[in-house]
């Protein structure tokens, strides 16, 4: 799953800019935890690192911290940083509303 997910994230980005060169990537996917980074030459920049929580138990769940960083069509880099877990996705940025 851990593995699937890192796929996707890199796939679409492989897909979403074609023009753009890897400058960094690099990845390591455990039983029980993953990290990712990555890092083009257009600007784009993603991180993440995700831990298994109550192992072995009905109430297994995945937590995951992480950011990514793009250039949008204005020009302005835009910058999220989120934790996903039981609580949901939970992003943050100075571009995102507050609730």
């Amino acid at each position: 799953m851990k593995f699937l997910i890192v796929f996707v994230a890199l796939f679409a980005l492989a897909v979403a800019a074609p023009d753009a060169e890897i400058l960094r990537q690099d990845s390591d996917v455990g039983p029980e935890s993953f990290s990712y980074g990555v890092e083009t030459s257009d600007g784009f920049s993603a991180n993440a690192a995700g831990q298994l929580n109550n192992v072995g138990s009905d109430h297994e769940s995945l937590a995951v911290q992480g950011s990514y960083r793009y250039v949008g069509d204005d020009g302005v880099t835009y910058e999220v940083k989120y934790v996903a877990d039981e609580n949901g996705f939970q992003p943050q940025g100075a571009h995102l509303p507050v609730a």
